[in-house]
């Protein structure tokens, strides 16, 4: 068998009842760890040694803990002045003056937030006691500290506290070892001959006709090519797709709009209050950026009209703050339904008649705690309808028709309350592996408080459904981050498709 003479030295170096780092290797062969690397693959590809990975941790001392190993732990040293100045359990003695026989410098803070942790004594009301049984020469973690310096293990949980203190680092490194296997020691007892057979033709050969006179090494054309994996639409971006399929083909229009955009539109015109617990730094991102000032000031006095005093005989508004500086704040929206302000407005596009059907698969912003089925931002399918004489009977049946196209036929449907809406209800849809009913959308029609301010004097269902959870649904995720962040599966991304 004939190999390159990295490959053989290699080879030869390998052992069949050990397996050797290779950094060991390097050594035996006087080559680059990376060439020992490579090398230790091509031979594993043809099945002459086998190359494993373990991960090996390092624990070194930061320069605070070099300092605390040779000055002593503050709360060891602030223990022993204590002592020196005559404290014990029963006799307290003024922080001060223990302070001051310590010699502690910056250090103080430290050695008091430590000392009683450790039983040395108690801090109170200026005063330090000290328990005359405590043993510092004892003391677990200046024990841990020249332990690291020495080389040697150390207690994992005792670890763990030199690490919150940042007296230790721990190094996490990748070490691969090589061991022949039982066709590497067949190949080594029948004759391996070291070849400089040219593997790759370069762009130097090639000008200097060095080629021309190259041994180039025997290609095994049975052998499994490397795998390569291209770039590929992401599983929800094509499932966003197929939903604006869906939804063109149900004779909606698609709306576009800003990102980060007023207070105004993402929450007044929806009659949002402004001091709606909703509308905080708790559940949205306010932007530090100027105030927005292209804002149609004949629609934003309708708007705080509809806050203060309601619209309609019967309307009462919410008798609470509502100031022009707030409405110009610019946030991330919270939902798309900002659009839906901008459009019916007549800002966007220009004033509507109805009948209309516009939509939106848009990302959204909201200050979320993330779990199961949260993000800190996610895709909303905003939409809405304009039309003479609707019912909560449309808005239903849409739903219907919408989530047929995905094969979920089974929509649960429970009354809610929207400050924009009314009716108002909530839809659920059962979860295909676990059964659970999982909330995938709000919806309900305009009430006259958000319609009448933006000049629309028809009717208007409108709903904000999750595409996240809709993919749940269709694909059986029992966790939304399967598909996005660090807990993502590859080869579900790179395989799947979304049948249409």
């Amino acid at each position: 068998m004939e190999l390159k003479a990295t490959h053989v030295a290699v080879l030869e170096a390998a052992d069949a009842t050990e397996a050797r780092s290779v950094d060991a290797l390097a050594d035996d062969t006087g080559e680059p760890p990376e060439s020992v690397a490579g090398a230790a693959f091509d031979l594993a590809e043809r099945g002459l040694v086998d190359v494993t990975e373990r991960v090996e941790e390092t624990v070194e001392l930061t320069a605070e803990g070099e300092s605390y190993r040779d000055a002593g732990l503050p709360e060891v040293r602030l223990y022993r002045a204590a002592r020196d100045v005559g404290a014990t359990d029963a006799e307290a003695v003024p922080m001060g003056e223990v302070i001051g026989a310590s010699d502690l410098g910056d250090a103080v803070d430290i050695a008091l937030a430590n000392y009683a942790r450790k039983g040395y004594g108690v801090v109170d009301s200026g005063e330090v006691t000290a328990d005359p049984d405590a043993d510092p020469d004892a003391d677990a973690e200046a024990a841990a500290l020249d332990a690291v310096a020495a080389g040697d293990a150390i207690d994992e949980d005792v670890r763990s506290d030199l690490e919150r203190r940042n007296l230790v680092v721990v190094d996490e490194r990748t070490v691969r070892f090589v061991e022949l296997t039982e066709d590497g020691v067949t190949a080594l007892m029948e004759g391996v001959e070291a070849t400089d057979a040219v593997g790759q033709v370069t762009p130097e050969m090639l000008s200097s006709g060095e080629w021309r006179d190259a041994e180039f090494a025997d290609y095994d054309v049975e052998a499994d090519a490397d795998v390569e994996h291209a770039g590929k639409e992401h599983v929800l971006r094509q499932t966003a797709e197929r939903v604006k399929d869906v939804l063109v083909g149900m004779g909606f229009q698609e709306m576009d709009g800003p990102h980060a955009d007023a207070e105004f539109w993402i929450n007044d015109c929806l009659f949002m209050p402004q001091d709606h617990p909703a509308r905080t730094h708790w559940d949205q991102f306010a932007l530090d950026v100027p105030p927005m000032q292209d804002l149609p000031e004949d629609l934003m006095d309708r708007v705080e009209h509809a806050h203060r005093e309601g619209v309609g005989e019967d309307g009462d508004g919410y008798h609470s703050p509502w100031g022009e500086e707030m409405a110009r704040g610019v946030d991330l929206r919270g939902h798309t339904t900002s659009l839906s302000m901008r459009y019916l407005s007549g800002e966007q596009v220009g004033d509507l008649e109805p009948p209309e059907r516009y939509f939106s698969v848009e990302k959204v912003y909201r200050n979320d705690t993330l779990d199961a089925t949260h993000l800190l931002e996610f895709f909303q399918i905003e939409g809405w309808v304009m039309a003479e004489d609707l019912s909560v009977r449309d808005l239903m049946g849409t739903f219907e028709e919408f989530y047929a196209q995905f094969g979920i036929t089974d929509i649960e449907f429970k009354p809610h309350y929207n400050p924009y809406t009314e009716p108002s209800f909530e839809l659920f849809g059962e979860h295909p592996e676990t059964g659970e009913v999982v909330e995938i959308g709000n919806s309900g029609l305009f009430r006259e408080e958000v319609l009448e301010p933006l000049g629309v004097e028809c009717d208007v269902m409108a709903w904000g459904l999750a595409l996240e959870r809709l993919l749940m649904l269709t694909h059986g995720f029992e966790d939304i981050r399967d598909v996005h962040g660090t807990l993502v599966d590859l080869d579900f991304l790179r395989n799947e498709e979304v049948v249409y």
